[in-house]
């Protein structure tokens, strides 16, 4: 990844299996398409942590010298990632039937295909790479300091190219490859400007047109606390979603950033149109210095991030559809994040009673009214006890708050006062709307067929299932939805246990939430 100043295992086979069926199933149902299950697994297992290590000593050796482009050795690196390609049997994607396509005065990117299975998809590509230069021996523009020593950049970008290598070989030693070919690609020049990247844009040697999805790795060594960063997830609709349900165990944090800069070669593929991901474990103290090294590399943390980059490169080579690019993505910016994001304040009080934490069969004794509240303009007084609400008896407060939140205004209550005859039959006239799952949410226009939760209501099912604001709901009882209407209807119409399917930070779940039975259409 370019500097400036300003910078500031594999679990059980089991559990996987079954996110990776769940995967499976869900893109290819209803083609003629199917893939072995066991092959998928054994393909990924190949990607390791021990050879993702391996490489990245090689690369970031002092024998590369930092492998700045133009340099003898950038030029060591060059070889050194063709002649892998060359063991593997690549079919060369550079130039004159080689793995270079030169430019400059002495720099080159290093490319090759693996030629798709199906005889019309093979035609179009999903783009994996990663830049393999770095900064040699630095300089006041390229470097943090101290320059005149040897920048191994051992995780800038040593290991994203480990990664790339680790993810084609994993897919090149399948017994067949995916439906769509694949390009693998290796940048030089990036840290003067994204050169390589910009070059191939000017001169591809496979259509643009025919990439449905780029995926690059740069910085992918130095993995905390599980936390990956995903950049470029709103260049086509549905991104964030695809790379989610293929977050399989161990599942990483991910951090889907708005966010497009120029700063790494994912950036070169916005101007033709190319939908785009970068992955990205985060700026360190030693980006850009000379203490980059190999030994403060994680290489179960490259693992982690490379299997997701495969799980990745081989859906979008074989899913039926091509993601559709959004031109809007460059005008979106962390703030609209923050601002769709953005949770709404608690609601007014529906009822507007607070009662002793005792309780009986006998109901609820009123401790306080809120003045001008529902309960208020009934009468309801402190000391009051009340037993019933909508038709039920009052023995337990949650119970009551639920009741509360769901019910339909104008709603039948009972209570009995210290030194009155009868007990008094009222009429409420609630505050709001009911609620039945007790939350708020906006639509996403790069994520048709998800809502993002806004407001968790405290005491509400949602609030005691921990659903959060932010998390995204992708299916209700295991039905998708197309818009907030729809989700809408589901989420009101169906029988508790409500099952929803949401998405935290790249974590799919399926939370279950004890609710009230259907409230009238419309209504939630």
């Amino acid at each position: 990844m370019r500097g400036s100043q300003s910078l500031p295992h594999f679990t059980t086979a089991s559990r996987l299996s079954a996110f990776v069926t769940v995967a499976l199933l869900s893109t290819w149902a209803g083609s003629a398409f199917a893939v072995d299950n066991a092959v998928w697994l054994d393909a990924l297992a190949t990607i390791r942590a021990s050879d993702l290590q391996n490489h990245v000593e090689v690369l970031a050796g002092d024998a590369m010298e930092g492998r700045e482009s133009g340099t003898a050795g950038g030029q060591a690196a060059a070889e050194y990632l063709a002649e892998h390609l060359r063991n593997r049997g690549l079919r060369p994607a550079g130039e004159a039937n080689d793995y270079f396509q030169e430019f400059g005065r002495a720099s080159q990117n290093v490319l090759a295909v693996i030629e798709g299975s199906d005889p019309q998809l093979k035609k179009e590509f999903v783009l994996l790479g990663a830049h393999y230069d770095h900064v040699g021996y630095g300089t006041r523009r390229n470097s943090f300091g101290p320059i005149g020593q040897i920048h191994n950049g051992a995780d800038d970008n040593a290991s994203g190219v480990s990664g790339v290598l680790e993810v084609l070989d994993a897919i090149a030693g399948m017994p067949a490859p995916p439906r769509r070919s694949l390009i693998i690609a290796f940048w030089d020049g990036e840290e003067m400007g994204l050169l390589g990247s910009r070059h191939f844009v000017a001169h591809p040697t496979v259509p643009l047109g025919q990439i449905v999805l780029a995926i690059h790795l740069d910085m992918i060594g130095r993995l905390r606390d599980e936390r990956l960063f995903i950049y470029g997830s709103r260049t086509a609709a549905g991104l964030r979603r695809f790379v989610a349900e293929n977050n399989h165990e161990p599942q990483l944090v991910l951090d889907f950033n708005w966010e497009l800069k120029p700063n790494s070669d994912h950036y070169s593929f916005l101007d033709p149109g190319m939908p785009t991901l970068l992955f990205h474990t985060g700026l360190t103290d030693e980006t850009h210095r000379p203490t980059d090294d190999v030994e403060l590399i994680s290489a179960d943390g490259m693992q982690q991030a490379a299997r997701l980059a495969y799980s990745l490169v081989y859906e979008a080579a074989t899913r039926k559809d091509r993601f559709a690019y959004r031109a809007v993505a460059r005008q979106e910016y962390p703030a609209d994040q923050k601002q769709l994001e953005r949770p709404l304040p608690p609601p007014a009080p529906r009822l507007g009673i607070r009662w002793r934490p005792e309780a009986s069969a006998a109901g609820l004794v009123v401790e306080s009214v809120d003045s001008g509240s529902a309960a208020a303009r009934a009468g309801i007084q402190p000391g009051d006890r009340l037993i019933q609400f909508a038709g039920q008896p009052v023995s337990d407060g949650e119970r009551l708050r639920r009741a509360v939140l769901a019910a339909v205004a104008p709603v039948p209550a009972t209570v009995e006062r210290p030194g009155a005859a009868e007990p008094l039959q009222l009429q409420l006239e609630l505050e709001g709307s009911p609620t039945r799952l007790g939350i708020s949410w906006r639509e996403d226009s790069a994520e048709p067929g998800t809502v993002v939760v806004t407001r968790v209501i405290a005491g509400s099912p949602a609030a005691d299932a921990q659903l959060q604001t932010g998390d995204r709901i992708y299916a209700v009882a295991g039905q998708g939805f197309t818009n907030s209407e729809e989700f809408s209807a589901l989420a009101t119409s169906l029988a508790s246990p409500l099952q929803l399917t949401v998405e935290r930070r790249g974590h799919l779940e399926h939370i279950s939430l004890n609710v009230p039975p259907p409230l009238p259409p419309r209504q939630m």
